[in-house]
C-alpha cells in the first residue's frame, strides 16, 4: 500500500529523518514506534504532504504518490481538535463533506458509528459538553467515515480510560479484517502488542528494527516488547 524509500528530512542543522524506508502491506496494522522526539509524527507529515522530504521518494499502491492521494487517507494527529461551539452532529456532517461525502451518505454514516460507540445521544449537544474521550470518539469516526485506503492514527489512545481504549483497539481490528491498511503511531508497547501486525522502531531519526511483530518476537525470545523497545533503544544511542 505505502513504500516510503530512503527518506531524509531537515530542519535547519537538526536531521529530523535519517534515510528511512518503511514498507506497509495492504489489509495490516502497521506500528510506527520510537520515544518522543525520535521522527514518528514528522514522516507522518510528509506521508500526508504536510511537509516535504529533503530525499526520498513515497509510492501509494505502486506508484509516485501525489496530493491526490491523501484524500484516500484518513488521519487522526496526536493534537486534535473540535469546534467547541458547534453540535456534534452538525460539526460531523461538516468534516465528512470537506472529505467528499454527500450530506445523506455522511448522516447515515455518522448515525451508525456513533450508535456503534455508543454517542449518538449526544448528536444535538455542543461540543464542549463533551469529555475529553468523547470528543476523540467523534474525531476517530470522523476520520474514518470516508472509508479511505489507508488510515493513520497518531496515539489514538491518550487521554482514553481503558474500557474506551478496548472499544477503539476492537473498531481498529474491524477495520484492518474489513481490509483498511493503518499506520498505527505510538510510544505505548503494550497496545502496539495486542494490534500490530509489523512495526518499525524508529530511534535517533533512524529506522534501528523493523519486521512482522511475530519474528521480532522470535528473535527476542522471553521478551515482550517493552522490552525488546528498551533495550533496542538503549543499545542506538
Amino acid at each position: 500500500m505505502l513504500q516510503i524509500n530512503h527518506i531524509t528530512k531537515h530542519f535547519g542543522d537538526y536531521k529530523a529523518l535519517d534515510d528511512v524506508s518503511i514498507h506497509v502491506r495492504k489489509g495490516s496494522i502497521f506500528g510506527l514506534l520510537g520515544p518522543n522526539g525520535a521522527g514518528k509524527t514528522t514522516l507522518i507529515r510528509i506521508v500526508n504532504h504536510i511537509i516535504g522530504p529533503d530525499q526520498g521518494e513515497l509510492l501509494f499502491d505502486g506508484r509516485p504518490m501525489t496530493q491526490a492521494d491523501v484524500d484516500q487517507i484518513g488521519y487522526l494527529p496526536e493534537e486534535r481538535g473540535l469546534y467547541k461551539k458547534m453540535k456534534v452532529g452538525e460539526q460531523a456532517i461538516y468534516l465528512a463533506r470537506l472529505k467528499g461525502l454527500d450530506k445523506a451518505t455522511a448522516e447515515s454514516r455518522l448515525h451508525e458509528w456513533f450508535d456503534r460507540l455508543e454517542i449518538d445521544s449526544w448528536w444535538n449537544r455542543p461540543v464542549e459538553e463533551l469529555s475529553k474521550g468523547m470528543q476523540q470518539k467523534v474525531q476517530f469516526v470522523v476520520t474514518v467515515l470516508h472509508q479511505p485506503k489507508l488510515l493513520i492514527f497518531d496515539e489514538p489512545f491518550s487521554g482514553f480510560d481503558p474500557v474506551n481504549a478496548d472499544i477503539l483497539k476492537r473498531e481498529m481490528l474491524h477495520l484492518r479484517n474489513q481490509g483498511a491498511t493503518i499506520i498505527f503511531s505510538t510510544h505505548n508497547m503494550p497496545s502496539a502488542e495486542e494490534l500490530c501486525d509489523e512495526i518499525a522502531l524508529i530511534n535517533h531519526s533512524r529506522v534501528v528494527l523493523s519486521g512482522a511483530l511475530s519474528d521480532i518476537k522470535s528473535q527476542h525470545p522471553g521478551c515482550d516488547l517493552d522490552r525488546i523497545f528498551i533495550d533496542t533503544v538503549t543499545h542506538t544511542k
